[in-house]
């Protein structure tokens, strides 16, 4: 894992030039079925938006489209996002039907357009959607940062032979089983962005092209 860190014990990192806010819809943040840290990650996603936006980075809402009768079907409540979109040039909504936001959706079309080499990944489930997409990202030659406060998952119950696994371990693995290129940071004030400086990229990418399951 990489971080580098001052003197005093705080990480200090490079900016990076988009925020990707994964799944951060009503049902997982509010109510019944709202992650365990629902409320300490809302208070980190809303600061992560508000430097995104301030400086001008790409931002990019990822939508999730559950199946029938799930939480986050299309049209319920539960499938809204919970955060407000200042939908602009720079700041999308992209709505998936895979773990991985890059998989059929026009994602890696948005982000190359923009120029955009390094992103800030954030939101839930932590070793879901989170991983998959940070994965995604890694493998198509981004610069990936993940925040460890800035990601939450479910308790995973206990399986055959195995006992259930603390929400927080969880999240921690997954960063884990993310390798040595990810980036990680304790802290969502670790985090700074900037806007995109280079020449729109074309990096080798497995994602699928453009799909109208994206709007904004």
């Amino acid at each position: 894992m990489t971080t580098t860190e001052n003197a005093a014990g705080a990480e200090a990192m490079s900016p990076v030039e988009a925020l990707i806010l994964v799944d951060a819809q009503a049902a997982f943040m509010t109510g019944d079925e709202a992650v365990p840290a629902a409320a300490e990650l809302l208070v980190q996603l809303k600061s992560l938006l508000a430097k995104a936006r301030e400086a001008g980075a790409v931002i990019v809402h990822l939508q999730n489209d559950g199946a029938p009768g799930t939480v986050d079907e299309p049209g319920t409540p539960g499938w809204e996002l919970y955060l407000p979109v200042e939908t602009g040039p720079r700041e999308k909504v992209v709505r998936k039907t895979e773990d991985n936001g890059f998989d059929g959706t026009n994602l890696g079309e948005l982000l190359r357009g923009e120029g955009v080499r390094s992103m800030a990944v954030c939101g839930v489930m932590s070793e879901m959607c989170v991983l998959a997409t940070a994965r995604a990202a890694l493998e198509d030659g981004y610069r990936v940062l993940l925040a460890h406060d800035a990601h939450a998952t479910y308790d995973i119950p206990a399986g055959p032979g195995s006992e259930g696994v603390p929400a927080a371990t969880a999240s921690r693995v997954a960063e884990w089983a993310l390798g040595d290129e990810i980036e990680i940071v304790a802290n969502a004030s670790s985090v700074s962005f900037t806007e995109p400086t280079a020449q729109p990229a074309s990096p080798t990418s497995s994602a699928s092209p453009a799909s109208p399951t994206s709007r904004g």
